[in-house]
């Protein structure tokens, strides 16, 4: 009988019986180019399976097979160790459904305790009213004046801004809207499970990389330095930054999330309105060259990857773009992403891969008159996740991570 025949005659994969072939568990004949599958192999096949049944390993089993096959036992002798083998493993199992009935009642009573806990939004953040004064209408850069809205505790949760040229701007939930961007397209892809995926999907080194970024990130910031300062998140996302440093922010500092994603706005708004202290915070929801604030406004800014997922389609240094609304005497905290060889097969034009060059960024950031406090540059990785599309064959890829003042 030929290996296909065997696979599905007995509802056993290929692989699997190519792998036991290979431990010498199965031993067909070879005739003509391909192997006989005898009733020898079919009852091998029969053992192995009932034996996995019993929670045997295969590793044990090629041993079992082994002294079976080479002791040369009697039949009296082969039934008492078999005997033996059974009851071991029978007092092995025995002492696992202990440990995990222990464990259940750990996961049982644990269950218990955080369902006692009751899950509630302990503040709603919206656009704080005394916030308005940093917005500008981008048509004519006049003030933006609260036509209408619906507003708790001093904070606008829907709402209308208009200028004096006409333009205007909605508030829808908290959000800021942006010219360019609709909330129609609200569909709350992303939650607890979210992040979750993410990390399941994502290769470990890569993850890895994020938290040792993340947590480097975090020790730079002086946040008694934040105090009455305007942050500027450019390209928050689902806030794995935000997240990081959210509760330390001091309270009349003022963090700005900028995204074009309202889904990742919603997703990280309603993870935030679950912290312990409200901080004050704006979402808008923009392009980053649509954001409306004024010129010179912002004391910190955050660029952990608005840059780096700018530069996949853009040529300019997005940093340049926007620097007309940051401080001359502003912070940078930035991570970049570094390819420190392009892959054959990597379809980034020529004049975008710049942005992805290591002495070109710090040409770039050096230009606008940042000097570094603190540089670090990650490990180099060759693999991230479905969500990490940017890696193909022969890639290399790590991340800068610069912290600096002019």
């Amino acid at each position: 009988m030929k290996i296909g025949k065997f696979s599905s005659e007995n509802n056993v994969s290929i692989d699997s019986i190519r792998h036991y072939m290979e431990l010498g568990l199965i031993m067909p004949e070879k005739i003509g180019g391909h192997y006989d599958f005898d009733d020898i192999c079919l009852s091998d096949l029969k053992e192995i399976v009932s034996l996995k049944e019993m929670e045997f390993t295969l590793s044990e089993i090629k041993s079992i097979f082994q002294f079976k096959k080479l002791g040369k036992l009697t039949h009296y002798q082969e039934i008492e160790m078999y005997k033996e083998l059974y009851i071991n493993k029978h007092d092995k199992i025995m002492m696992r459904i202990e440990e995990l009935d222990r464990s259940k009642e750990k996961l049982e009573n644990r269950i218990k305790k955080l369902s006692q806990i009751k899950s509630k939004e302990n503040f709603t953040i919206g656009i704080d009213i005394s916030s308005l004064s940093i917005l500008k209408c981008l048509k004519c850069g006049e003030d933006l004046n609260l036509a209408e809205g619906h507003i708790i505790n001093n904070q606008v949760i829907d709402g209308l801004l208009r200028c004096r040229c006409g333009n205007q701007y909605k508030i829808v939930e908290g959000i800021l809207m942006g010219e360019s961007n609709s909330h129609e397209n609200l569909s709350y892809i992303y939650d607890i499970y979210y992040i979750a995926q993410y990390i399941s999907e994502t290769d470990s080194k890569y993850i890895e990389n994020v938290y040792k970024g993340l947590d480097w990130a975090y020790k730079k910031l002086n946040f008694e330095e934040l105090r009455n300062k305007r942050i500027l998140d450019l390209g928050s996302g689902v806030g794995f930054l935000a997240r990081e440093i959210y509760d330390h922010l001091p309270e009349d500092s003022l963090y700005i999330a900028v995204d074009h994603d309202i889904n990742r706005h919603i997703f990280l708004k309603k993870m935030l309105e679950k912290a312990k202290t409200k901080k004050n915070v704006m979402f808008i929801c923009s392009d980053f060259l649509k954001i409306p604030i004024k010129d010179k406004s912002i004391d910190v800014l955050l660029d952990y990857s608005g840059t780096s997922n700018y530069s996949f389609e853009n040529e300019e240094f997005v940093l340049n773009l926007i620097d007309k609304k940051i401080k001359d005497n502003a912070l940078l905290l930035g991570a970049y992403i570094l390819f420190e060889k392009f892959g054959l097969n990597n379809p980034m034009p020529s004049q975008i891969r710049k942005n992805f060059i290591l002495k070109n960024i710090k040409k770039e950031i050096k230009a606008l008159g940042y000097e570094a406090i603190d540089e670090k540059k990650s490990s180099t990785l060759q693999k991230g996740g479905k969500y990490e599309s940017y890696f193909t064959e022969d890639e290399k890829v790590s991340a800068y991570g610069f912290y600096g003042r002019r």
